[in-house]
């Protein structure tokens, strides 16, 4: 069972944000939300946020399902719109800038799903 969990336009550049996704991808949701915890980056909090969304929304999808076993098996960001901003420059110039977006995603899935799941290509 796999659910997952966006959150567009967050005001962070993605690269940024792609710092500390790759710091979770792969553990176990409970790991993840500790590392989330204590990292001192800004967007940590945002990526936490989606995390319990995603976890939630699993719970929402089947009952059956037990928390304990998610772990994270995606976790990605993507660019979203960039905001084009005027700074004031010496002599009457202008010089521009952009406010960048992502759109966060956070993908839990269980984890004896991925220990039976078929291989793509099965040699028989």
């Amino acid at each position: 069972m796999e659910a997952r969990a966006e959150a567009k336009f967050v005001r962070v550049s993605p690269r940024k944000a792609r710092l500390v996704l790759d710091m979770i991808r792969g553990k176990d949701a409970g790991l993840a939300m500790n590392t989330l915890r204590f990292t001192k980056k800004r967007v940590a909090e945002e990526v936490g946020k989606v995390l319990r969304c995603a976890i939630a929304n699993a719970e929402g999808k089947s009952e059956t399902v037990d928390v304990d076993d998610l772990y994270v098996s995606g976790a990605y960001a993507n660019d979203g719109p960039r905001a084009k901003r005027i700074r004031p420059a010496p002599m009457g110039r202008a010089y521009r800038y952009q406010r960048r977006t992502a759109h966060i995603i956070v993908e839990v899935a269980e984890k004896h799903e991925r220990a039976n799941s078929k291989p793509l290509n099965p040699k028989s």
